[in-house]
């Protein structure tokens, strides 16, 4: 399975929908980062949709998204 370009994540508590794009970068699983217009919301996608957020600043804490949905 590849990965998508770009991802919509959708957050529990805020119910909030944010797009995400593929960077350059991987994360620690070794799964590519993608990241928001703005570079502050982060998240490493795998192939099967699980995410996991990483911080792009100190403090810095995201509930987890309840999907990532591939938009391509």
């Amino acid at each position: 399975m590849r990965h998508a370009e770009r991802y919509e994540l959708t957050f529990p508590v805020s119910g909030d929908s944010i797009v995400v794009t593929r960077t350059d970068r991987q994360g620690a699983g070794g799964h590519p980062v993608y990241s928001d217009e703005t570079g502050i919301v982060q998240a490493e996608i795998d192939e099967e949709g699980h995410v996991r957020m990483v911080a792009s600043g100190g403090h810095q804490s995201h509930d987890g998204p309840v999907r990532a949905a591939p938009l391509d």
